[in-house]
């Protein structure tokens, strides 16, 4: 089980550095009128994505492993809030790709302050889990 653990935590450690540096990027790609930054940060938004994408599922994957295979949480509370974020979290990332195809096709509408907000949605998201997970509050 421990290794099953830490390969859970490994996947979502790498995970969520996606999801904290994708939308910085698209705050750059809102600010720039600059043809050649734009296509340059298109690219590494599009490489991004499709590397962080399969440690979202990993991370996830892993994470039912805990849950269904060895019952960690099975019925407590925490345990369904957890999972909610996790799901709100996959959401998240879906959204990101949506930004993403937005950008490539130079279709976005959206200004920096919007990206700049959407960033922190991880960071509270992340909080909120740990804090589900070390403290189990219900």
């Amino acid at each position: 089980m421990l290794w099953v653990k830490a390969f859970h935590l490994l996947f979502v450690i790498a995970w969520f550095a996606g999801l904290f540096y994708l939308p910085r990027i698209y705050v750059n790609l809102a600010q720039t009128d600059d043809a050649g930054a734009y296509a340059c940060l298109t690219g590494m938004a599009r490489r991004l994505y499709r590397f962080m994408t399969p440690l979202g599922v990993l991370a996830v994957v892993f994470g039912f492993w805990l849950y269904i295979g060895y019952g960690i949480g099975m019925g407590a509370g925490w345990m369904h809030a957890k999972l909610l974020l996790v799901a709100l979290l996959a959401a998240y990332h879906l959204a990101c790709g949506r930004m993403l195809l937005s950008f490539e096709r130079r279709a976005n509408t959206r200004g920096h302050r919007y990206y700049r907000w959407f960033n922190e949605i991880p960071v509270i998201m992340l909080l909120i889990v740990l804090v589900l997970v070390v403290v189990k509050p219900f």
